[in-house]
């Protein structure tokens, strides 16, 4: 490999994190009157039908995204990352046991760490640095100089292609794709996993499980206490 440390990218929603870190401060945030209690009401019809599986889980994150996008302007730095710093005290271990040994695997070999989300950056952060991640990427919400949220996301093209803030890391980074790992678990990893030695769609969707088979990617399931390859 030239000297160069091989990179494994990771998503974090489902794929480490057995939920996901946009949802968990959605759900808290309202909680806690940061946003207006009526705004649950926005997003509960996809919840319903995902739990009773009529709907897709897609169309409930996507909700949850337009939740934060909307409420979290005005909000206060300081306050709301005090309650992401709360949920990752809280729910740190609540993660897939596949992906958790295959990070600390990853990285007694050598490997730079990276996880890329579509979650708040200022969570996605505190959630990588207790799992070991040497770099972590996420949605940036603009603070003004007030400290406050202006409602702004920077850079939100960027942040939604993983496969091209895989590239730039491995630039970035002097890192090599040679013996690359790369993980997750819907269609917007596709681009990522593209770029893989290894690709791994773990618990994939009904898209990326498509996109697997006929691409030949290795496939892992976790259900109960039980570890599986397709």
């Amino acid at each position: 490999m030239g000297g160069k440390r091989p990179v494994a990218a990771f998503d974090i929603d489902g794929t480490i994190f057995r939920s996901s870190l946009a949802l968990e401060l959605a759900d808290r945030l309202v909680e806690r009157g940061v946003f207006p209690k009526e705004s649950r009401a926005r997003y509960e019809d996809e919840w319903r039908r995902w739990r009773e599986r009529r709907g897709l889980y897609e169309d409930y994150f996507e909700k949850i995204v337009q939740l934060l996008h909307e409420e979290i302007k005005g909000a206060s730095y300081e306050m709301v990352a005090d309650i992401a710093g709360e949920i990752i005290e809280e729910q740190r271990h609540h993660v897939y046991r596949y992906t958790r040994d295959l990070v600390h695997e990853l990285k007694d070999k050598g490997y730079y760490l990276l996880a890329i989300s579509h979650s708040p950056k200022f969570i996605v952060d505190g959630f990588g640095y207790e799992m070991g991640f040497d770099k972590t990427y996420g949605m940036f919400y603009a603070t003004g100089a007030s400290g406050r949220f202006t409602g702004e996301i920077e850079d939100e093209e960027f942040i939604m292609n993983k496969g091209g803030i895989l590239q730039r890391a491995v630039r970035k980074e002097g890192l090599t794709l040679e013996g690359s790992v790369v993980v997750g678990d819907t269609e917007s990893d596709i681009p990522m996993l593209e770029l893989a030695q290894t690709p791994i769609a773990f618990n994939p969707n009904r898209g990326l499980y498509r996109e697997a088979k006929r691409n030949g990617w290795k496939v892992v399931v976790e259900r109960k206490d039980v570890v599986y390859t397709l």
